[in-house]
């Protein structure tokens, strides 16, 4: 039996070529991880049929806070069907409003803009103020699935809160535990919150391809031994 999906967020078609031949079984594909994830360029989306595992397309216009103007939210629009048309799986975005919560009615139209395509709430999930409202306003809105940390600096800091998120949400959404997983705490993060997946960056710590400390590289033996770690590297 194939053990738990191992995500792997990626800022470039070779970095997700590379996490996919060690063993991830899915991607998050962005651009500008250093910035905390952008909507990857069109020619970065024109190879995503050329990587071997379902992909999960950032949907996010710019850096800074996530919440958008109309003409933003149209943009992304276009971003989602552009997605679409390249053979992403899904698309991951998330919008707050001014108080800090979800923005309901902005999503929605976002979501009405994904028909037919797996959703993720990315990790605005974390910064908003309950995230058990939270959780109930994204499975009413229809979302497939929540990235979060339980609203902690790191998955396992946060991976009580997200057990509870998981027994709270029965089953009526997934929860991805995501933010600091590691060969050497994805163990312990799948014991505590009872997860069926994981979402890591398995970055390289010198960069690996560059000096450049703007870029964020996969290391392929990262991924690796995550896998082993995650129920004897059964990943899939």
């Amino acid at each position: 039996m194939a053990g738990p999906l191992l995500e792997v967020c990626v800022e470039s078609f070779d970095d997700a070529v590379r996490a996919v031949a060690a063993g991830a079984g899915r991607i998050e594909y962005c651009s500008a991880l250093a910035l905390g994830g952008l909507t990857p360029s069109p020619g970065a989306l024109a190879r995503m049929r050329d990587i071997n595992a379902p992909c999960m397309v950032m949907v996010r216009p710019r850096p800074g806070d996530f919440q958008y103007s109309q003409s933003e939210l149209e943009i992304m629009k276009r971003e989602i069907a552009i997605a679409r048309d390249h053979g992403a799986a899904g698309v991951v975005f998330g919008v707050a409003d001014k108080a800090g919560g979800l923005d309901v009615n902005a999503m929605r139209g976002l979501l009405a803009a994904s028909c037919g395509l797996q959703t993720t709430l990315h990790r605005v999930f974390d910064a908003v103020p309950d995230q058990f409202i939270a959780l109930e306003q994204a499975i009413d809105l229809g979302f497939d699935r929540i990235l979060t940390s339980g609203g902690a600096q790191n998955a396992l800091c946060g991976a009580r809160k997200t057990a509870d998120l998981i027994a709270r949400a029965k089953q009526r959404i997934g929860i991805l535990p995501g933010a600091g997983v590691t060969s050497e705490n994805a163990g312990k993060i799948l014991e505590v919150t009872g997860a069926a997946e994981l979402h890591a960056s398995c970055k390289m710590a010198n960069h690996g391809v560059s000096d450049d400390p703007d870029r964020v590289a996969v290391d392929a033996d990262q991924v690796r031994a995550l896998c082993r770690a995650m129920q004897g590297g059964r990943c899939r």
